[in-house]
C-alpha cells in the first residue's frame, strides 16, 4: 500500500478489535508497515484464534504489511518485546500509538487494591514500557511519533472509573514530558483522547448514539499525529463522531492577598473559570507577573 506513511513502521497496542484495530488497519493504508499487538483471542470457524493474528492477516490480505505480538504490555519485558518485534521484522520503529487497555469499573469504595494495580499496570505502567523501550530507537533515529492514548475519564472523571482515569491523566503527564525532551531529537509525543463505541465503551453509550461513534471517525487523528509533516507536539487530542479538538490544561488569573486580605475574600476568583490561560505557570515571565505584579 502507498501512501504518506510509506516507509515507516508502527506499533499498535491493543490492536486486536475497536479503536486499536480501526488504527492498525488505517496506518497500513496509509503506507505503513505495522505491528498489531493484542493479548487477546476471539472464536472463529476453526475455534479460538489471536486477535492480533487476525487483525494482521486482514492487513496482508488487502496488501499491506503487518506482523502479530501477543506480549503484553503490563511489563517492562513485555514492552521491549513489542518493540523489538518491530525492529526484528522492519528494521526500525517510527509510531507508537500505546492504545491497549483494560477496565475494572467499581465505584472506589468498592474497589479492590488488585482492580487498581490491574488497570495501572495495563494502561499508565504499560505505556511506560513501551515508550522507555522505543525512546533510544527514536533518538538514534532523530525521528519518532509517540501516540498515547488517553480518555475524556482522564480530563474530566467518570463514575465507577477512579483507577481508569487516574491512569489517563498519568499518561497525559507522562506525554507532556516527554513532548518536552523529545522535540530535540524529533520525536513529537501527543497525546489522543477517543470518544468512540468500543467494547470497552458500549455499555456508557445510548444507542443512538453509539450508532454515530465508530472507531474509524477517530482514526484520522492517528493519521495526523503519525504524519512526518506534523509540527504538534504536547497537545491532547480530543475525537470522535468525526470531531476533532485540543483539550488545554489551563490555569486561572486568580488572585493575590495583599494587605489584609484573607483567601475567603478573593476564593470566588480563585475558582472562577473566567480569563483561563492554558499553559503551565513554570515560565519566568509568567511566575513575575503571578507573584511579582
Amino acid at each position: 500500500m502507498m501512501g504518506h506513511l510509506a516507509g515507516r513502521v508502527a506499533v499498535v497496542t491493543g490492536a486486536g478489535q475497536g479503536l486499536g484495530r480501526s488504527y492498525a488497519i488505517g496506518l497500513a493504508r496509509a503506507g505503513a508497515r505495522v505491528v498489531v499487538n493484542d493479548i487477546g483471542r476471539a472464536e472463529t470457524d476453526t475455534g479460538p484464534a489471536s486477535t492480533a493474528h487476525l487483525v494482521a492477516k486482514e492487513i496482508c490480505n488487502k496488501g499491506g504489511e503487518a506482523v502479530a505480538n501477543t506480549d503484553s504490555v503490563a511489563t517492562a519485558a513485555g514492552g521491549q518485546a513489542i518493540v523489538d518485534a518491530a525492529t526484528e521484522a522492519f528494521g526500525r520503529i517510527d509510531i507508537l500509538v500505546s492504545n491497549a487497555g483494560i477496565e475494572r469499573n467499581q465505584s472506589y469504595a468498592k474497589s479492590t487494591a488488585s482492580q487498581w494495580d490491574d488497570v495501572i499496570d495495563v494502561h499508565l505502567h504499560g505505556t511506560h514500557h513501551l515508550c522507555r523501550a522505543a525512546w533510544p530507537k527514536m533518538i538514534e533515529q532523530r525521528h519518532g511519533r509517540l501516540i498515547l492514548v488517553t480518555s475524556p475519564s482522564g480530563l474530566w472523571g467518570n463514575f465507577s472509573q477512579a483507577s481508569y482515569a487516574a491512569a489517563k491523566m498519568g499518561i497525559i503527564g507522562l506525554a507532556n514530558v516527554l513532548a518536552i525532551e523529545g522535540r530535540r531529537y524529533g520525536i513529537l509525543v501527543n497525546s489522543l483522547a477517543p470518544i468512540a463505541t468500543t467494547p470497552m465503551s458500549e455499555h456508557l453509550l445510548s444507542p443512538e448514539l453509539a450508532a454515530n461513534l465508530s472507531p474509524d471517525k477517530v482514526t484520522p487523528a492517528v493519521l495526523k499525529l503519525a504524519s512526518d509533516d506534523l509540527e504538534t507536539s504536547g497537545a491532547i487530542i480530543v475525537a470522535g463522531g468525526d470531531w476533532f479538538a485540543s483539550a488545554h490544561i489551563a490555569v486561572s488569573p486568580g488572585a493575590r492577598i495583599t494587605g489584609g486580605d484573607s483567601l475567603e475574600a478573593v476564593w470566588d476568583k480563585v475558582v472562577s473559570s473566567d480569563g483561563l490561560r492554558p499553559g503551565a505557570p513554570l515560565d519566568p515571565d509568567t511566575l513575575h507577573r503571578m507573584f511579582v505584579g
